[in-house]
């Protein structure tokens, strides 16, 4: 084209229409999370840096951290729950997730009959409300009225029944393996789709090579669905670390027996709101708060910036 010539400057000049209706849509949910999210993360973070000193509310800087840290009553309860929250986390990935893995691999298969079934029966305990399955299960593992105990004399296996949400030494197992129980759907959902999306030519390109069944799914298929893998481990931090309701449901806001189930959230249910004779201390709680959020955020940071850029190197 000519730059002289008049059609070719019209052409140029003309300007794309600006598309308003898209901010039209995006504000309502805009405005509903900046007041729900937004706006109440900027005053928990602010108010971790004051606290009431002779009556008046003042600013401490990071003097609410230094009790948390220093403190021998509060350290020892923050970081009591700290490391149980890791292990809450960490039998979540060394259970939950692989398995989930497992079950969609297995629902994949084109043959398997009645999967729709089998679908739809793992994933329904993840629609359930909590405070349904933390009852629920407390009936079933109660060692006076439960039916654990007969479901077990029936294999012959009574002998291995205790009462685990009464030991401290497995309390936080068993209520681990009970959330695992409930959310097991939702990795199992996203891996079926990630393993649903890989291109049937890179399927029958490993039947023409002789890779099939599980060997298939090791080398072609797992190294595709790595990226899903480390969305649902993420999800699963962050899910975790903001795990409250099931443990308040089975074991209370004492998180009992002896703290043995306490994570963050529960810790921080009690230091805010205060509980049975412990008053409410708002600057602790959030202060806590501001804690649990920047081991949120770390962990998404090391996912996002570290994690996923090495995945990228796998993709096709």
């Amino acid at each position: 084209m000519n730059p002289s010539d008049p059609k070719t400057t019209d052409i140029s000049e003309i300007k794309r229409p600006r598309r308003w209706h898209i901010l039209v849509f995006l504000l309502p949910a805009l405005i509903v999370y900046t007041a729900v999210m937004i706006l109440p993360l900027i005053e928990t973070l602010r108010q971790s840096f004051f606290n009431t000193v002779e009556g008046q509310y003042t600013f401490v800087g990071l003097g609410n951290f230094k009790v948390l840290f220093g403190d021998p009553r509060w350290a020892a309860d923050f970081w009591n729950a700290l490391k149980n929250n890791f292990v809450f986390f960490l039998i979540h990935m060394a259970v939950q997730n692989p398995i989930g893995i497992a079950l969609a691999a297995m629902l994949s298969i084109p043959k398997l009959r009645f999967s729709a079934f089998y679908r739809t029966a793992i994933f329904l305990p993840t629609l359930l409300s909590f405070v349904i399955v933390g009852f629920i299960w407390k009936l079933i593992l109660s060692p006076i009225w439960g039916v654990a105990p007969s479901l077990l004399d029936v294999v012959g296996l009574k002998w291995l029944f205790a009462p685990w949400l009464g030991k401290p030494d497995s309390a936080l197992i068993a209520v681990s393996l009970i959330s695992v129980w409930q959310y097991i759907g939702i990795p199992m959902m996203l891996i079926y789709a990630a393993l649903l999306n890989i291109p049937d030519e890179v399927i029958e390109a490993a039947e023409c090579d002789g890779v099939t069944g599980w060997s298939q799914f090791w080398k072609i298929k797992l190294p595709l669905i790595l990226p899903a893998i480390g969305i649902v481990s993420i999800l699963t931090f962050v899910g975790n670390f903001n795990a409250f309701d099931l443990i308040y449901t089975v074991q209370g806001a004492l998180a009992g027996p002896d703290k043995s189930t306490d994570i963050l959230g529960t810790l921080l249910y009690r230091t805010f709101f205060g509980f049975q004779l412990q008053l409410g201390d708002r600057s602790m709680g959030a202060t806590i708060a501001a804690i649990m959020f920047l081991i949120i955020l770390a962990g998404v940071s090391l996912y996002l910036f570290v994690i996923q850029r090495r995945m990228r190197r796998y993709q096709f």
